[in-house]
């Protein structure tokens, strides 16, 4: 048996295409977005309403949060993509931009080893065990 330094044992070479640092960046934005539950709330409350759309004022009441915060949270929304912004006169409408939380999916997935999670999440019940690919080796 050869001793293999860290070096050589430790050396990660992809089998698969990686996320490349400005996709990663974009998707990150992305889910910060989607990472808190007021504008899971709000995503939420606009798909339901009346034609996918709904204005601040009728958005502040439900969440329970005033409406500089409800518009800082739509903002942040919009400029994720998951939204669309429509003034009509003084009034500011927001509506959820179609295929967009399946955009996030496939950018995420999109010609990279995580396609394989998905892969892995349907054949094989969604669970994994850490260091299965070491095994037998004597490295790590």
């Amino acid at each position: 048996m050869t001793a293999q330094t860290d070096a050589e044992c430790c050396t990660a070479t992809p089998a698969q295409p990686t996320l490349q640092a400005e996709a990663a960046a974009d998707l990150a934005v992305r889910f910060k977005a989607l990472g808190d539950p007021n504008r899971l709330t709000l995503l939420s409350l606009i798909a339901a309403s009346e034609g996918g759309e709904a204005c601040v004022c009728d958005l502040t009441e439900p969440v329970g949060l005033g409406q500089p915060t409800v518009s800082h949270h739509l903002k942040i929304l919009v400029d994720a993509g998951f939204l669309a912004r429509e003034r009509r006169g003084s009034w500011t409408y927001y509506a959820t931009v179609p295929g967009a939380l399946r955009g996030l999916c496939e950018d995420l997935c999109a010609d990279t080893a995580l396609n394989g999670m998905l892969d892995g999440a349907r054949s094989e019940g969604g669970s994994a065990e850490v260091g299965s690919a070491q095994r037998g080796s004597s490295c790590c």
